[in-house]
């Protein structure tokens, strides 16, 4: 069955929905619209107004294809829901009567375990990631439209292929593989050439790339393609680089089954034509995942921009006086030496120091905050000048993972016609993660290297989870990885990004891939990133500040 994604987060291109249902054949499309700082957001829109918490961005975009869907046989599945997937079930019920077209919407339910033993009293989402056999009841019942609130973002496309090649909850190795094919499309076209460390070499590469297709076969092994004449490409390295995409160990849970990364095969079997095969699955954990957000309190922030000389003794006289001036708890300050010597224009020569306050006081971070850093254009540092002016406080969230018991989380399906029906939880569960046993680094013996940049022979992808930061990294050939997976040491990451030095990393190896994936635990700091005053809070220009980084390769790998 072709499973297409039109979606990869809140915010992605609107017209793919269009795209993907004119561009070709599909048997179902899926859209993504969730991240742990979208709940925060739909959380909020809950609190101020019952009826919403859903993805209002999906209506409209449904309101022109949901004809083409329907005349085409296309079933659609996506987690646009949010916290209120039964608001959004019966919003596109009533687009689609006045559009005068009959259409059966189901939704998942049970994923909102806010009075949950475990969650947090004060929380303002607390929801479960949920599997895929709720979705795959639905559309075995009939449904055109499938809207789920908090699933795993890979249960969009493993609901179908198991309402469509009848898998049970023992078919390991066909859902692990199912997961896999999800898990590429997920993110849109970060699988098609989006966001590729490589894009130079991409045919046409200002066009914009063509959404991904997971052709998925009874087995659960699958091959990644696009609708002919779109942009991007599909290649075994814009596939690996989606698949690297925050992951930890190879051993990647679900709820469903947990898909062992390090079994994953890739192969090119034709112009924009992925084969992903071999992936092994073994039984999920006995506990689901629960992201919970919180709000954490207030914050503002001011950019100082400072120029010419004395660039540290400058920053070390706003600490002082803005300190001064609102007290030292919650404020944090980041001084970006941007400045070149000798410049000639204002900005090659001027430093960026950020502030950020953060308080549990409205008053504080905002006008308090806001008018002491305005009172210093005239008293501080000569050339005194800021990016913006501060405006008012605003609220940020936390956000925190918890464990609940599968059996706890009320795991439901409404079919069209209203039916519940209650999906049971797996029976056969472990706890045990897959060890990691993957080649050892080891050194290699001398021979002649030159200085260049990492990224000269190795991609990268880097993202969030939570507080932590994933980093995978991929040698373009056998004898780059040969190198990659010896040179490439925690020790070195350590010592390559100088903000990882304190903290916790962890290393995994992907032969398969020719990757070594690495989790930075803590980089982004508490409470994720909703609440990250990081200048790259997500993540996601970590694998290329690590590709700009310069070391010794091997002659004979340039």
């Amino acid at each position: 069955m072709r499973i297409g994604n039109a979606s990869g987060f809140y915010g992605d291109r609107f017209s793919a929905w269009r795209e993907m249902l004119e561009g070709g054949d599909l048997d179902v499309l899926t859209g993504d619209y969730l991240a742990e700082l979208t709940m925060l957001i739909l959380g909020r829109d809950r609190g101020k107004d019952p009826a919403l918490g859903y993805a209002k961005t999906f209506l409209r975009q449904l309101d022109g294809c949901l004809a083409t869907a329907l005349d085409r046989g296309v079933t659609l599945v996506t987690n646009a829901g949010g916290v209120n997937p039964a608001g959004l079930a019966s919003a596109v019920r009533e687009l689609a009567g006045r559009l005068g077209r009959e259409v059966r919407v189901a939704f998942v339910d049970g994923d909102d375990v806010r009075t949950h033993a475990a969650v947090p009293r004060n929380a303002l989402t607390a929801n479960a990631y949920l599997g895929a056999f709720g979705i795959a009841e639905c559309i075995r019942a009939g449904a055109d439209v499938v809207v789920t609130g908090r699933v795993t973002d890979a249960s969009l496309v493993i609901g179908p292929a198991i309402a469509r090649f009848g898998w049970t909850r023992d078919d390991l190795d066909a859902l692990a593989g199912a997961t896999v094919a999800g898990h590429i499309v997920e993110c849109g076209a970060q699988a098609t050439g989006g966001n590729f460390p490589f894009f130079t070499e991409l045919p046409d590469r200002a066009r914009r790339p063509g959404f991904p297709i997971a052709e998925i076969e009874a087995d659960g092994s699958s091959v990644i393609t696009k609708h002919p004449g779109t942009g991007g490409a599909v290649t075994v390295e814009t596939v690996t680089a989606q698949l690297l995409y925050e992951v930890d160990s190879p051993a990647y849970l679900g709820p469903d089954v947990v898909a062992h990364l390090d079994s994953v095969r890739l192969d090119d079997v034709g112009p924009d034509r992925v084969k992903v095969s071999g992936v092994r699955g073994s039984p999920p954990p006995p506990t689901v995942k629960v992201g919970v957000t919180t709000l954490g309190g207030f914050r503002n922030s001011v950019t100082f921009v400072l120029c010419g000389l004395s660039i540290e003794d400058k920053a070390d006289l706003i600490r002082e006086q803005l300190t001064g001036a609102v007290g030292k708890d919650g404020l944090e300050f980041r001084l970006a030496r941007t400045d070149h010597a000798d410049p000639t224009d204002t900005e090659s020569g001027s430093a960026l120091l950020h502030v950020h306050l953060k308080d549990a006081d409205p008053k504080r971070a905002g006008r308090a905050f806001s008018a002491a850093a305005v009172e210093l254009a005239l008293a501080s540092y000569p050339g005194c000048t800021m990016l913006g002016p501060p405006g008012d406080a605003a609220p940020y969230g936390v956000f925190e993972a918890v464990a609940v018991p599968q059996q706890d989380v009320p795991h439901t399906a409404v079919l069209a016609d209203g039916t519940r029906v209650t999906v049971t939880p797996p029976s056969k569960t472990t706890t045990a993660r897959k060890p990691y046993g993957g080649p050892q680094p080891t050194t290699a013996p001398w021979e002649p290297t030159a200085l260049r940049p990492l990224g000269t022979v190795a991609g990268a992808r880097s993202g969030d989870k939570g507080a932590d930061a994933n980093l995978g990294v991929w040698a373009r050939n056998d004898a780059g990885y040969e190198w990659l997976r010896g040179f490439l040491t925690v020790d070195r990451v350590k010592a390559l990004l100088p903000e990882a030095a304190t903290i916790p990393v962890e290393r995994y190896d992907l032969p398969n891939l020719r990757a070594v994936n690495f989790v930075l635990s803590g980089l982004l700091g508490a409470g994720g990133v909703a609440a990250s005053t990081r200048f790259d809070p997500q993540a996601k220009a970590l694998g290329e500040l690590l590709r700009a980084r310069l070391v010794e390769i091997p002659v004979r790998l340039l």
